[in-house]
């Protein structure tokens, strides 16, 4: 109740100051009632816009060279990539990943491109440690270093993927699903990478059971990232971003991460 009252206060003191600088602005002109009203809204919207922002600090910055917005991450980093198979995928930041050489990244993202594109490129170089993703049935690359032990892979249901990352960027530290119950996500014991011989050397751990209204539901963790790569249609330094079309895919979900520590926008 508080928190509402001083953001009451603050909204009033707004108000108050746009609308003693449109008064002045209006004054100047002799005109009707009506005109008045749309010079009024036009003013409160280029006083106030700055104002509109998800983000806690305005501290996001533009790129004419893709390489400047990507050179700050880190080994070992953890990436959530936006696109939807080779639709709608930051092609320009994955190439700039290729120049910074960054090596161990774990990548979240809906599918592993392919041999000669998208994130198949990280992963002829290496520079992938782990995949988490709901699809990789074309890339021969993806499936020589997972069966060799070269790769980690978390396989995920493509729902349950987006719903993990939705969680972690709304601060969501787990939730149930029941897609999966009674497979091997839920007992555990899916292979997520391989020894040079052909054994398990790191399997998926079982998921913990509850039951609702008589219908059974697994526990799945929220994912977290680092940084998140998205390609949209037009972006502003306050964080806002638009997508059309197939640059839709994924992206929405991993949006919320544009909030830490500012943006980048190549």
């Amino acid at each position: 109740m508080a928190t509402l009252k001083a953001l009451s206060r603050v909204e009033n003191v707004i108000f108050r100051n746009v609308t003693a600088t449109v008064k002045t602005n209006i004054s100047r002109f002799s005109v009707s009632k009506s005109t008045s009203f749309k010079l009024f809204n036009a003013c409160c919207w280029q006083t106030c816009g700055c104002y509109f922002s998800t983000l806690s600090q305005r501290s996001g910055r533009f790129y004419s060279d893709p390489l400047d917005a990507v050179k700050d991450i880190p080994n070992g980093a953890t990436i959530l990539v936006g696109g939807f198979g080779l639709c709608g995928i930051p092609e320009n930041l994955i190439n700039s990943l290729l120049k910074t050489g960054v090596k161990s990244l774990t990548a979240v993202s809906n599918n592993a491109g392919v041999d000669d594109f998208g994130l198949g490129l990280l992963l002829q170089t290496k520079q992938i440690k782990r995949m988490i993703s709901s699809y990789v049935g074309e890339n021969v690359e993806f499936e020589r270093q997972y069966l060799s032990g070269e790769l980690e892979v978390e396989l995920t249901p493509q729902g349950t993927l987006a719903e993990r990352i939705r969680a972690g960027g709304a601060g969501v530290p787990a939730f149930f699903t029941a897609t999966g119950y009674g497979t091997l996500i839920q007992e555990g014991g899916s292979p997520i990478k391989y020894n040079k011989d052909g054994t398990i050397a790191i399997a998926s751990e079982p998921r913990e059971v509850c039951e609702f209204n008589g219908r059974h539901y697994i526990m799945e963790k929220a994912i977290t990232g680092d940084f998140a790569l998205v390609k949209a249609w037009k972006a502003d330094k306050a964080g806002n971003v638009i997508f059309r079309y197939k640059f839709l895919f994924f992206s929405l979900v991993v949006q919320p991460y544009f909030r830490q520590a500012g943006s980048c926008f190549p």
